[in-house]
């Protein structure tokens, strides 16, 4: 069993506690807790070559997600075991996303950790009831999982004199002609 939790960004976070969100997530879903999952944090660049390689949109993204068993939720009185995948995600864009939904960038990142989960279990949000179902279990996760959680949960943080990297990125794409 494992949730493999990888921070190449200079963003401090606690992996403990993605690692731990995992778990329960895969625990609450019914796949097994045997299965593995690799949460990986990466800088705007990084995730801005994945989305244009695998979705070809160009520019940085919050999260994407690459399964590999594609496991889908146990059904109660079966669990699902293997590879989950891995989920990539971006801190820079989780930090916009959390300023304009009004809250934080670590309950912004565990929210994406959850959506990845349930994109590498084959939700989706392409239809309206779609994106309805999906978003509201995800909302329902993430709520629980901060409800039960015994300790606290520390927050998402960039050090002193650390250097905005999205608007770096979009400077320098700026400069080649290349869009967001």
């Amino acid at each position: 069993m494992s949730v493999e939790v990888t921070n190449e960004t200079v963003w401090q976070l606690d992996s403990k506690v993605f690692s731990e969100l995992g778990l329960w997530v895969m625990d609450q879903m019914r796949v097994s807790t045997q299965s593995d999952l690799t949460i990986l944090f990466v800088d705007p660049d990084p995730i801005a070559h994945l989305h244009e390689r695998w979705m070809n949109l160009e520019g940085p993204t919050d999260v994407m997600s690459f399964p590999m068993d594609e496991l889908r939720p146990g059904d109660g009185k079966t669990t699902m075991e293997g590879v989950l995948g891995d989920i990539v995600i971006c801190p820079w864009v989780a930090a916009q996303q959390a300023a304009a939904a009004g809250h934080s960038t670590m309950q912004e990142m565990m929210l994406l950790t959850i959506h990845g989960t349930l994109h590498l279990l084959g939700y989706d949000h392409v239809t309206p009831e779609q994106e309805r179902q999906m978003f509201a279990l995800q909302r329902q996760l993430l709520l629980t999982f901060m409800a039960v959680r015994e300790s606290s949960i520390g927050s998402a943080q960039l050090p002193a004199g650390a250097g905005d990297a999205l608007a770096v990125y979009d400077a320098e794409h700026a400069a080649h002609g290349v869009g967001k």
